[in-house]
């Protein structure tokens, strides 16, 4: 695990993309990801003594096992945002909700949470573009392991005006997202866990394992409606979801 964050440390100060298939055994179950991206965190100096104040979670769907990672801060933008000279080895986005925490989450009243009950820890919530990158050559063949531990393929964040949470019927629930000058990729009620506040309880219990408390202002962003679609240099995003808000990044 040390040499392959060290590797992952050094794609990512290199801005440079390795390739996975040397690295395919170095880890071994997702404890040993996490602690990978941990390390990551640590060589770079995300954090220092702070607690991330961002974080992505999802999964495919309820039944599927959610992952998460902690975001670097310097990616975390404000719509609109401009990544022009920021480097992206293969960049797609993701159209997403974030939620913001109103109050801390102590490991033990994490371990109580449901997603009924999750959602009063939410003050606010807004429309979020995740530019999705690897170091890795070739994300679609490295294992789900290596992803994982390169920080869940993270590149950037851009969030939009927050407004105050509230529950939505999120199957009727329309994105639109706009890329450069393409026609405009709608979906309505595609969220993969049908609620964006249902994830609550697994990634706070995840975030607290070892004892820590999760601040209040701590935001995460939930998972794309859209799946990951591709961008180029130069292309600017646009993703609305009505009645939530708007966010807007130029690659």
């Amino acid at each position: 695990m040390t040499d392959l964050a060290a590797a992952l440390a050094s794609a990512w100060r290199e801005h440079r993309a390795i390739a996975s298939a040397a690295w395919t055994d170095s880890v071994g179950d997702a404890a040993q990801a996490y602690a990978v991206q941990d390390r990551v965190a640590q060589a770079l100096g995300w954090f220092g003594s702070a607690a991330p104040g961002h974080w992505k979670s999802g999964g495919p769907s309820r039944d599927a096992v959610l992952t998460h990672a902690p975001l670097p801060p310097a990616g975390v933008r404000a719509s609109p945002a401009s990544f022009a000279g920021m480097h992206f080895n293969a960049p797609g986005i993701e159209s997403e909700v974030a939620l913001r925490l109103c109050e801390p989450v102590t490991p033990e009243r994490a371990a109580t949470l449901t997603p009924e009950t999750a959602a009063a820890l939410i003050d606010a919530m807004t429309v979020s573009i995740e530019i999705v990158d690897s170091r890795w050559k070739d994300p679609a063949q490295a294992t789900a392991l290596l992803r994982l531990a390169d920080q869940q393929s993270h590149g950037a964040l851009v969030l939009g005006a927050w407004v105050p949470y509230a529950a939505r019927d999120w199957a009727a629930q329309v994105c639109e997202t706009r890329i450069g000058g393409s026609a405009p990729e709608l979906r309505r009620g595609t969220h993969p866990m049908g609620d964006p506040a249902w994830l609550l309880p697994v990634w706070l219990r995840h975030v607290t394992q070892g004892g820590a408390t999760v601040p209040s202002g701590t935001v995460v962003t939930t998972g794309s409606w859209v799946g990951v679609l591709p961008v180029h240099e130069g292309d600017t995003v646009v993703v609305e979801f009505p009645g939530i808000g708007r966010a807007e990044a130029r690659l």
